[in-house]
C-alpha cells in the first residue's frame, strides 16, 4: 500500500510541475481545433494522391460548414531497390513519399503556411507479382497515413501560434 501511495504522490507532483513550468496541450491552445476542422484538402489525382486526401480528412476531422482554408497539396513518390539478390532482382524496396503543401486562406487565396513532410520506409518484395503488388499498395498507404499525421501536427502547431499572437 505504502508504494501505491508514493507512486499517487509521485504522479500529483509531476502534474503540477507541469502546470507550473507552463505547459500547456497543443490542442488547449484556443482555435486550433476550429482551424484544423475549417481545412478544405485538394488532393491531386492518383492512388497517393487519393490515400493522402483521405488520411488528412480523417485527421482534421473537416466539418461540413464552409471552410475557412484550402490546403494544396503536390506529391512526388519515389522506388528504390534494395536488398539485391545474387540475380540482381531486388528482395526490399524503399518508398518515399514527399507531400508539399500550401495552406491558403479560402477567401482570398493569399498563402499562409508552406511546408514540405517526406515519409521514407520500406517492404519486401516477393517473388508472386501479385503479392509484390500488394505491399506496395500497403507501402503507399502506410505513407499516406503518417503524411497526413505530420501535415496534421504542423497545421496544429500553426494554428496555436496564430491563436497566441
Amino acid at each position: 500500500m505504502s508504494s501505491r501511495l508514493a507512486s499517487v504522490l509521485v504522479l500529483a507532483c509531476v502534474a503540477l510541475s507541469l502546470g507550473a513550468c507552463g505547459f500547456r496541450p497543443l490542442y488547449a491552445q484556443p482555435g486550433v481545433t476550429p482551424g484544423l476542422s475549417a481545412v478544405q484538402v485538394a488532393a491531386p489525382d492518383g492512388r497517393a494522391g487519393y490515400l493522402l486526401g483521405e488520411a488528412l480528412g480523417d485527421a482534421l476531422a473537416t466539418g461540413a460548414g464552409t471552410p475557412a482554408w484550402r490546403l494544396d497539396l503536390d506529391l512526388s513518390e519515389q522506388r528504390f531497390p534494395r536488398g539485391l539478390r545474387v540475380d540482381n532482382v531486388a528482395t526490399r524496396y524503399e518508398y518515399v513519399l514527399t507531400a508539399a503543401y500550401t495552406l491558403r486562406a479560402a477567401a482570398t487565396g493569399e498563402p499562409a503556411k508552406v511546408g514540405t513532410v517526406r515519409v521514407e520506409l520500406t517492404y519486401d518484395s516477393a517473388d508472386q507479382p501479385y503479392a509484390s503488388v500488394a505491399a506496395q499498395q500497403d507501402a503507399q498507404e502506410r505513407a499516406a497515413i503518417e503524411a497526413a499525421r505530420r501535415i496534421q501536427l504542423e497545421l496544429a502547431a500553426w494554428f496555436a501560434e496564430q491563436g497566441q499572437n
